[in-house]
């Protein structure tokens, strides 16, 4: 194989590899064409299996920055570029390996680490990414629906206080500003400014009308 033709193809496996969030390698010596395809179809959506030569592979797997994969390049190496939930296809390997015989899991790589067949063969007796999703999401609710309990409690004690306070508050209200009993006895005895306004001129006629009786008698008496 020419230079320029290797350098694209650990090109290109380098790129998968970086873009893959695991690597799940197996041996498939003697799996059939029919197994080998069947195997493909069952991780369609969770991983892409691809054939390589272990000489490229490693390579590529230097160039993206992981030692120790040359441990598991022996023989005829399968490898499954995990782009979705690395468990559920760890299980669906391990099942295919139960099934086609000729498929044997050698190990993994994630998170940094290169794991061993064992290791690897633990990851498919793991709960799936679904699984301990829809368990999170149920305790949430269950926190969530505690939650709401919780405070809608609170708010009916809040609305039972209020309620009690408010039927308090009128009667201390009442005592506070009620007047004294003598204060309203003065007040209704003080007449109004504008009625002794009123009374005064009546005061001044009555006196005029004496004076000018007093007159005329007197008038009367020098005759």
């Amino acid at each position: 194989m020419p230079n320029a033709e290797k350098t694209e193809k650990v090109a290109a496996l380098k790129e998968r590899i970086l873009g893959s969030q695991a690597l799940l390698l197996a041996e498939y010596r003697g799996l059939t064409v029919h197994d080998a395809t069947e195997l493909r179809r069952s991780l369609a959506g969770q991983a892409q299996l691809s054939v390589t030569k272990n000489t490229l592979l490693g390579r590529a797997a230097s160039e993206a920055g992981i030692e120790g994969l040359e441990e598991l390049l022996t023989g005829p190496t399968a490898v499954a570029f995990v782009e979705g939930d690395v468990v559920a296809t760890a299980k669906k390997i391990v099942e295919a390996a139960k099934k086609f015989p000729a498929l044997v899991l050698k190990g993994a790589y994630m998170d940094g680490q290169v794991l061993s067949a064992d290791a690897a063969k633990a990851l498919a007796d793991l709960e799936s990414r679904e699984v301990m999703l829809s368990k999170i999401a149920g305790m949430l609710k269950a926190e969530m629906s505690r939650a709401a309990s919780m405070f809608q409690a609170l708010q009916s004690q809040f609305l039972g206080l209020l309620e009690a306070y408010k039927d308090k508050l009128p009667a201390a209200e009442v005592e506070a500003v009620a007047p004294e009993p003598e204060a309203e006895a003065a007040v209704e005895e003080a007449p109004e400014p504008e009625a002794v306004a009123a009374e005064e001129p009546q005061v001044e006629t009555e006196s005029a009308e004496s004076a000018e009786t007093e007159s005329a008698q007197s008038a009367q008496g020098e005759e």
